[in-house]
């Protein structure tokens, strides 16, 4: 607590349970560190949470709907009384197979979902993710985040989609977590920006890219207590240098 306060976090809305169990997650990464199969899930205090949205809360315009119960999700927007200009969510596999149609009933009324190239392939049944896309455009969100971990992300527009690169890295020593980082670089850039254009969406997802690759570097949140914002941007040219090249019409006249 005393340290979220340092970094002028507002934790008005944080609730601590007494000798509740937080939520626990295991898995097994498989070789690429890409795929994963979970081994156990334990909601604990998540079970039963019950958010209460403070009235310094009741005036944000960007909204970031954590990795929870679709229940609780829905229920913080409904307990808003001033619609965001912005509202993303963010879910996984688990919540597609448990309560699939609380999660359709949320992602109606959000503007950005963010998930995986599995689980928008759970959630549509479609192997292609632009057929996946399409159809959960029609859902709800106007935009659509598909991250392929070491592939990098997708972002889904209308008729648009942009491609964000991976950073390739000699080494992941634990990839938990990375999502969750991406999400928050990803609004927060948003946030700062005041401005949600395809253009300024472009950069967020840069940004969340670039602080998960230092989420993988070490485990849990050990690497991100280490960086600034100094090494933010170097990492955030990097990924710039990764897609930045000019092809010019003449390059392909010696094709025939």
């Amino acid at each position: 607590m005393i340290c979220f306060l340092e970094k002028g976090i507002n934790t008005e809305g944080l609730q601590i349970v007494k000798d509740g169990k937080t939520f626990f997650w295991s898995g097994k990464y498989h070789l690429d560190m890409n795929t994963r199969d979970t081994l156990d899930t334990q909601l604990n205090v998540l079970e039963t949470f019950d958010p209460v949205v403070p009235n310094s809360y009741q005036d944000c315009d960007y909204l970031m709907l954590g990795n929870l119960t679709p229940a609780v999700q829905l229920s913080v927007i409904e307990r808003l009384q001033n619609k965001p200009k912005l509202i993303v969510l963010d879910t996984m596999n688990f919540w597609m197979e448990i309560a699939l149609d609380d999660l359709k009933k949320v992602i109606k009324k959000i503007d950005v979902l963010t998930i995986n190239d599995e689980e928008a392939r759970l959630l549509t049944g479609e192997s292609s993710l632009v057929k996946a896309s399409k159809q959960i455009l029609t859902m709800g969100p106007k935009t659509l985040i598909i991250k392929k971990g070491e592939h990098g992300a997708l972002l889904f527009q209308e008729d648009k989609i942009f491609h964000a690169p991976a950073l390739p890295l000699e080494e992941v020593f634990d990839p938990t977590g990375a999502g969750d980082t991406f999400a928050g670089g990803f609004i927060g850039y948003l946030a700062a920006a005041n401005d949600h254009s395809w253009e300024t969406m472009k950069k967020a997802i840069i940004v969340g890219s670039a602080l998960a690759s230092f989420t993988v570097e070490k485990f849990g949140i050990e690497r991100l207590e280490e960086i600034n914002l100094s090494d933010i941007k170097n990492r955030v040219n990097e990924f710039s240098k990764l897609s930045s090249f000019k092809f010019e019409d003449q390059d392909l006249d010696f094709i025939s």
